[in-house]
């Protein structure tokens, strides 16, 4: 069954996507992070090759032809998602295909919208018997 982490209180969730592809990276998993507005997708992307100064993410996109080799994949489309070990979900809802992958790591704002949407998400993997793992971002300041 699928392991689900959610990440609440962030100040920026691109930020914290960007943290977690290191940290995902560093552990040698192969993640995919799911972003299908593609505004999202094209900001995260960025952010990846300019996140810190002295270490580097290798990244592309799911449909670029190195995809296979590339450690961290991002995606706009839910059909046929490439096999990784890691999904982070960057969309409003749950992705449709979630329980492809053995982890699943949730990120949600501090804003009234982002917190309502993350509950929602919350809720449908709870109603499922998903365990869900809980991260207070703002604990860490």
């Amino acid at each position: 069954m699928t392991s689900i982490d959610f990440y609440f209180n962030a100040d920026d969730r691109l930020q914290v996507a960007c943290r977690l592809a290191g940290k995902a990276y560093a552990q040698k998993k192969k993640l995919l992070i799911f972003a299908p507005a593609p505004e999202t997708a094209r900001r995260i992307d960025n952010l990846l090759w300019t996140w810190q100064q002295l270490s580097f993410i290798p990244h592309c996109l799911a449909s670029d032809p190195v995809a296979a080799k590339t450690p961290v994949l991002i995606t706009t489309e839910s059909a046929d998602p490439p096999e990784c070990d890691v999904l982070l979900n960057l969309a409003d809802e749950c992705p449709p295909f979630f329980e492809r992958y053995e982890r699943l790591l949730e990120i949600v704002g501090q804003d009234d919208a982002g917190r309502s949407l993350g509950r929602g998400r919350f809720k449908f993997y709870k109603e499922r018997g998903y365990a869900i793992g809980t991260h207070d971002l703002a604990a860490r300041n």
